[in-house]
């Protein structure tokens, strides 16, 4: 099993959201896996669900996915398009393995938890959506692999609720994502800040889902002590879909990583002396008495 602190030293573990991108198509799916290897990300994640278990057939559209899929139709509707049968990921998962990726996908019932447990998916992702979804989270902490979850629309009562039920099933590889969730999510309502509360409250690795529709928000986020990002990102922005409009394209996925790795080098330790290149320019620059 991966351990956190392990995966987690080696820097800032960037995962490269793929979601429902792929629109229901695998042969897409598999694109956006290479696009995500090529663009330097650790992680490529997608979501795995069987509709009928996990969304009613009532259940409107949020406004982002109106406003984003421009569809006229229920949720239930717009996920069963956007669904791609369990055995889709086999494939998927072998597409990373074969470019050195690694594969995620985030469960929304536990069938599918199953399946991917079965692929050996290395670490589990709890959606906000489930954030509160106290049976799916225990049943995710019992499978012995870390557990990653996000907290949009949380407060710290449900933040604990979530970390207790992993706790319980004897899981301490727990790390929590920061989010906002909205798409695109507003600059105003970020609050990167909430991150250092999370840290401190839970005393767990801190990361940042950005839902922004630039870089800048998860750039500030490294800067501010994120040992994970996640970003949303597709081959095409003008695509039909509840996402594409909020996610980086291919080539500003790779932005981002280079943006992320310049930011872990510049943080640093936090003790204050002249770096080496400065020593090497002492004698030139700083004052001193000569005789």
């Amino acid at each position: 099993m991966i351990k956190l602190k392990s995966l987690l030293k080696k820097g800032v573990f960037i995962i490269a959201e793929a979601g429902v991108n792929h629109n229901g198509s695998v042969k897409l799916a598999l694109k956006l896996v290479d696009a995500a290897k090529e663009a330097g990300a650790d992680a490529v994640k997608f979501q795995t669900f069987i509709t009928e278990k996990c969304i009613s057939k009532n259940t409107v559209l949020a406004g982002y996915q109106k406003r984003n899929a421009g569809a006229k139709k229920s949720q239930y509707e717009m996920a069963k398009e956007l669904e791609l049968p369990l055995e889709s990921f086999k494939i998927i998962k072998d597409r990373c393995s074969k470019k050195g990726i690694i594969f995620l996908s985030t469960p929304d019932e536990e069938e599918s938890l199953d399946y991917l447990c079965g692929l050996r998916m290395p670490i589990i992702k709890i959606g906000s959506g489930d954030s509160n979804n106290i049976p799916l989270i225990a049943y995710a902490a019992k499978k012995k692999r870390p557990v990653i979850l996000s907290t949009g629309m949380c407060d710290l009562k449900d933040v604990a609720e979530a970390v207790k039920a992993v706790k319980a099933a004897g899981n301490n590889e727990i790390a929590l994502m920061h989010c906002t969730t909205e798409y695109p999510a507003p600059f105003s309502e970020l609050n990167l800040k909430a991150m250092a509360t999370l840290a401190k409250k839970f005393g767990l690795p801190v990361g940042y889902s950005d839902h922004t529709a630039g870089i800048e928000a998860s750039i500030a986020a490294v800067a501010m002590g994120a040992k994970i990002i996640e970003k949303h990102f597709t081959l095409d922005k003008n695509m039909k879909g509840p996402d594409h409009k909020a996610s980086l394209s291919a080539d500003e996925l790779k932005q981002l990583v280079k943006a992320v790795r310049n930011i872990e080098l510049s943080v640093g330790t936090g003790i204050k002396r002249a770096s080496p290149s400065e020593k090497r320019n002492m004698c030139a620059a700083r004052k001193s008495l000569v005789a």
